[in-house]
């Protein structure tokens, strides 16, 4: 496969000096400079060239197809590091809760776990600076605790029930960012596994986490619900696992880019293994690729939604002040020929990802008969000829349609204005200490814990008092749904997002059909 990387890296190379040598390119690139040229020599005020250059060149990807664009040197780093899969930084989780930095939980083995630091810490200061109260965000906590693995960071924390300012200095370090965020065993036999990414380090940590569930398993589930996809590499690595040997697993082709194949080795340890993937309407690219390899070798059942239809393979191009083209250079096509990218039009990347929303109207996210497809799309399947269809995203082999059941205007008003997360931040850091006292353990906390009525009140006057108020009977649609995302937060913050996943999809209706199928 790196060969083949090197050879399409020439190619590509090739064509680019090619091009250039063309009459029409040169004429362009001559037409370009001599603009900025003229601005810079004749233009009446000062002009930021740069900022001027970085906005002609993101108006051109914008002329192009959906996913081509233009990177600044600037977000070059920011964008790697989820698919790079570690950051250098002290290993926390945490939360802004009335202006100050709380932790919710330390990442174990990390920097601060390692001096000390514990879930409900306040931080105060960082480096004699006082941040709290001071209009925190995102990204200036990141400014303040992210820096080179060796540096040290000096922070005085405030910790519930000590009267006095804590001092401690972190040596940063490399933090894993985890791409499989989630796994336990179902019955005791189903392994189920939430892959939110593709990186590169998502196949080991696959192998990992089978590992340390400790039981070869009947059945496995790959969620990749809400996955956007990631590196190709990581994609045709955890495919390998369950395809045999001289399996194609996908195949890119492009107008100056020669066909590429990538086929299984036959080596993978799961190949035998019945699996089921889980995939929706956030479902795309390297999600697309494996569900499709899987479903054209009838390899598993495919469950849940059409996937989004991202097949567009983007080289990343380096220009030479650290910022970047990302540049679509061929398609995406499972084994048995689909095109997984969904149709869009040169220039309109607005209309093409409205997509999703045109789908929702259309009724497509709850009943597979609203998707409408001509038999000009069918395909078969490799093995046992089963019809499939082209044309945009992966179809399931089991439509389950999306819940709302549920979702009332209230809801809906608390869930986009995070008042659920936020009210719940407040009470798990007032509680803590108590909970764990009361409940050692996740699983005993899951079995004996309900929601009190004075709580879910407590949690209304909050609402109420954000300007957010339940019209009559949104509670008695809406109030299973709160309650039981109130339990699964304080199984978050106290216990661990692991469990937080295996308690919220304890009545997952795509989950329960999985396990179904490979029981």
């Amino acid at each position: 496969m790196l060969r083949k990387l090197f050879l399409f890296t020439l190619t590509l190379l090739s064509v680019s000096v090619a091009s250039f040598a063309q009459k029409d390119v040169s004429a362009n690139v001559n037409k370009l400079g001599q603009t900025m040229f003229y601005i810079n020599r004749f233009y009446l005020d000062t002009t930021n060239l740069g900022k001027l250059t970085d906005n002609a060149l993101e108006a051109m990807m914008k002329q192009l197809d959906p996913h081509s664009s233009y990177i600044t040197a600037k977000d070059m780093k920011a964008m790697n590091e989820p698919l790079e899969g570690n950051f250098d930084g002290i290993g926390v989780e945490f939360a802004l809760i009335n202006d100050t930095l709380t932790i919710n939980s330390t990442i174990p083995g990390g920097p601060s776990e390692k001096v000390g630091i514990r879930a409900g810490d306040k931080f105060i200061m960082v480096n004699d600076e006082l941040i709290a109260g001071t209009g925190l965000t995102i990204e200036k906590v990141h400014g303040y605790l992210r820096g080179e693995k060796g540096t040290k960071v000096k922070v005085s924390v405030k910790r519930r029930g000590v009267p006095q300012l804590l001092d401690f200095v972190i040596t940063r370090d490399k933090i894993p960012l985890n791409s499989l965020d989630a796994y336990y065993m179902i019955d005791g036999d189903i392994a189920y596994l939430r892959l939110t990414r593709f990186a590169a380090t998502s196949y080991k940590e696959m192998l990992l986490a089978l590992k340390e569930l400790n039981k070869v398993p009947k059945g496995i589930i790959l969620d990749f619900r809400g996955n956007p996809g990631g590196y190709l590499v990581a994609a045709i690595q955890i495919a390998n696992e369950f395809l045999g040997k001289g399996e194609l697993i996908v195949y890119t082709e492009g107008r100056t880019v020669q066909r590429m194949e990538e086929y299984a080795n036959g080596n993978g340890f799961l190949k035998n293994i019945p699996v089921a993937v889980l995939i929706d309407e956030n479902s795309a690219s390297a999600s697309e690729i494996v569900a499709g390899a899987i479903q054209d070798w009838d390899r598993g059942v495919i469950i849940g939604r059409r996937s989004f239809g991202k097949g567009l393979v983007q080289q990343q191009l380096p220009l030479q002040d650290g910022s970047a083209l990302r540049l679509t250079v061929s398609r995406y096509h499972t084994p048995s020929g689909r095109v997984i990218q969904s149709p869009y039009e040169q220039g309109k990347k607005d209309e093409y990802y409205m997509q999703l929303m045109e789908r929702y109207k259309r009724g497509e996210n709850f009943s597979k008969d609203s998707i409408q497809l001509p038999d000009s799309l069918k395909f078969a399947t490799l093995r046992k000829g089963r019809t499939v269809y082209g044309g945009g995203g992966i179809m399931p082999d089991i439509f389950i349609p999306q819940d709302t059941i549920f979702y009332t205007p209230f809801y809906g008003e608390i869930a986009r204005k995070g008042l659920l997360t936020d009210y719940m931040n407040e009470f798990v850091d007032k509680h803590r200490a108590e909970i764990l006292r009361k409940y050692k353990t996740a699983d005993d906390f899951i079995k004996k814990y309900n929601v009190p009525d004075s709580e879910i009140a407590a949690f209304l006057d909050y609402c109420a008092g954000k300007g957010v108020v339940p019209a009559e009977g949104d509670m008695e649609i809406s109030g299973a749904e709160i309650r039981r995302y109130f339990k699964g937060l304080i199984i978050r913050s106290v216990y661990s997002f692991n469990k937080f996943i295996e308690f919220i999809n304890q009545d997952d209706p795509e989950i329960r059909r999985a396990v179904e199928e490979l029981s």
